[in-house]
């Protein structure tokens, strides 16, 4: 199997080969006497400077008499600090390009070049200082003070990390995070112009408390690294906690990452935090029960309010026993499992959520007000992942599957529809690694996979999504062209979408393909007909009065009447009469059968789309 190509590589992959090839395009103009170098003193070490390394060094250039013409030490007129090259990333001159390759740190060397190895290069990538003499032979000398293997942070390499010391682990901070880090600062000079203070910074990640260079140096770093951060002026933005004067081309800020603490906005909008306040065991997010498990927590939940109520404690309230739950069940608020699920064993983090997401839409303990706030601090003590099917045998198998799948039609029957599509889904994932041994196993496996598909499109039906609903039959129907219960269900989401002739072809085909299928094809047809009777009447309420005026006058369309508002005025949704589901019988009940009772046909058409965990919980979760 091919494995899919990572964009952001083969973008890498591209640009590199365009450099390369751009440079092996240069390197033509280099002939025999055109770069010369002598060395004045000889370096240490018998590294020097390769790929993506990170040059500083001294250059002064001088006509071969001896006149200084540009320098970037200061007793040469220069502006007194290196400059800073990043090998086949910088533009650089080519005389350069080639010479810096062969010294060693701490080597000095001259290297006299000719007009085409420095600014007088056809297409020359580097600007030539004002009044240059770029068009004759020049001697540069070069005095390598160090190089290192950078870490560039910003793509126009404003930003640039040099390691000291490796950090633990790989996560680094990230938005919202809480960040503690030792941190000095010099300029190019080497002159210092933030010392290091008596305690560490304290900042949150994101909220321009300092520099926005230094920011994202240290969103590379892990926990225990220490770096050095090379920031332009560009990236010297001004910060309520660090300030740097101004008038500085170029800062290294020195950082010591002591620890971060993960802050998580779990819906992008502020109103569900999770702020992790004691480490656990692991590597996030690898070692987190991101898959349905089963949970063992303690945890405290609290109203944020003024006296900041305690409603439940089980180290309290449970005579000391934590709270054992599965996740994907729907058991617990949605707020509390999307954060748990982000644990590691041993941690402990604190949540801050919002009504709809606490109690509000689920079973609320009688101490907790409606719309109320909440905060819980939760311990996650442990969790067991699912049982793993390799090995079983067939039946093992599927008593597994009608585990999962009642669980997925209790769900569905609560109405959390999402929860009980990701059962159904769970399944047929692990379908595909089963293999039926026999005829009688393969016709028991085909049965089940094809109600599986039957119940994930009746839950795309109830959350509204047609078209998924219908091609979610279609699995079904392409191996299975006359599988009436499909048909049936496809010809619900055809009507429901307003698709009314192809839901009628599939009700009819229903009567052609078995006769006992009748009374359920007729019982639909006749809906639909109430359907387009409906629709009809509606268009013709839209568009009364519309041709009717004389030449010159306008009707809007719509435009109703006393009577017609006042009838409007009793039914505000515009609902049309309740259609009853009850009919459905054998053919619609795949495997789960929810009356539909009370629901209009616009509810029906455009569902308001709840939540997955609008509904209540089970008993087994009621101390939440």
């Amino acid at each position: 199997m091919a494995l899919e190509e990572d964009p952001e590589q083969h973008e890498h992959d591209s640009k590199k080969k365009k450099s390369d090839e751009e440079y092996e395009k240069r390197k033509k103009n280099i002939t025999p006497g055109s770069l010369m170098k002598a060395m004045i003193r000889s370096g240490e070490g018998t590294t020097k400077p390769v790929e993506g390394d990170q040059v500083i060094f001294h250059c002064t250039i001088r006509t071969v008499d001896g006149v200084i013409v540009n320098s970037t030490r200061s007793e040469h007129g220069g502006k007194g600090y290196p400059d800073r090259y990043i090998m086949d990333k910088s533009k650089m001159l080519l005389g350069l390009c080639e010479g810096l390759p062969t010294m060693l740190k701490g080597e000095i060397a001259m290297f006299k070049m000719k007009p085409e190895l420095h600014y007088a290069e056809v297409d020359c990538p580097v600007s030539a200082p004002e009044d240059f003499p770029k068009d004759v032979d020049l001697h540069f000398e070069i005095e390598i003070l160090d190089f290192f293997k950078a870490k560039i942070v910003g793509e126009d390499m404003g930003v640039v990390k040099k390691i000291i010391d490796e950090g633990q682990g790989w996560e680094c901070p990230r938005e919202l995070y809480e960040v503690e880090a030792w941190i000095t600062a010099k300029a190019a000079d080497g002159k210092m112009i933030l010392p290091r203070m008596n305690n560490p910074y304290h900042f949150t990640f994101g909220k321009s408390e300092i520099p926005k260079g230094l920011e994202m140096g240290i969103g590379t770093m892990a926990k225990r690294e220490k770096a050095v951060i090379f920031v332009n002026d560009s990236y010297l933005t001004n910060s309520s906690l660090i300030q740097i004067p101004e008038g500085h081309v170029e800062v290294q800020f020195e950082v010591e990452l002591v620890h971060f603490t993960q802050v998580r906005d779990m819906l992008g909008d502020g109103r569900l935090i999770k702020r992790r306040i004691r480490d656990g065991k692991g590597e996030f997010p690898m070692d987190c029960p991101l898959q349905d498990s089963l949970l063992r927590v303690h945890y405290k939940g609290l109203l944020l309010n003024e006296e900041k109520t305690v409603f439940y404690d089980t180290r309290a309230d449970n005579n000391g026993e934590p709270l054992e739950f599965c996740s994907g069940e729907g058991l617990v608020p949605e707020g509390f499992e999307m954060c748990v699920r982000l644990m590691l064993p041993g941690e402990i983090s604190v949540i801050t959520c919002p009504p709809d997401y606490a109690y509000d839409r689920f079973k609320r303990p009688a101490n907790v007000p409606e719309g109320a706030h909440v905060q819980w601090e939760i311990e996650l003590l442990g969790f067991e992942m699912p049982k793993d099917w390799t090995g079983l045998n067939f039946q093992n198998i599927m008593d597994e599957v009608e585990k999962i799948k009642n669980t997925g039609n209790r769900l569905f029957k609560e109405g959390k529809y999402e929860l009980a599509k990701a059962k159904y889904e769970k399944v047929l994932r692990e379908y595909n690694h089963v293999n039926p041994q026999d005829d009688e196993e393969g016709k028991t496996f085909l049965n089940s996979r094809n109600s599986l598909h039957l119940n994930v499109a009746a839950c795309y039906q109830k959350m509204g999504e047609y078209r998924k609903s219908i091609e979610t039959c279609n699995k079904v129907l392409d191996a299975y062209p006359v599988h009436v219960k499909a048909i049936y269900r496809r010809g619900m989401a055809y009507m429901l979408n307003g698709d009314f002739e192809e839901a009628r072809k599939d009700f009819n085909a229903m009567i052609s393909m078995d006769k006992s299928s009748e009374p359920d094809a007729n019982a639909a047809l006749q809906k639909l007909k109430q359907l387009e009777l409906e629709n009809e009447k509606k268009a013709r309420k839209q568009f009364k009065g519309l041709f009717d005026k004389k030449p010159g006058e306008i009707s809007e369309a719509g435009n109703k009447s006393a009577d017609e508002q006042d009838q409007d005025s009793q039914n505000p949704e515009g609902k049309s009469p309740n259609l009853d589901e009850g009919q459905e019988s054998q053919t619609s009940s795949v495997d789960v059968e929810v009356p539909a009772k009370g629901l209009g046909f616009l509810s029906r058409l455009w569902p308001s789309g709840r939540r997955i965990f609008a509904a209540f919980g089970s008993n087994r979760c009621s101390i939440l």
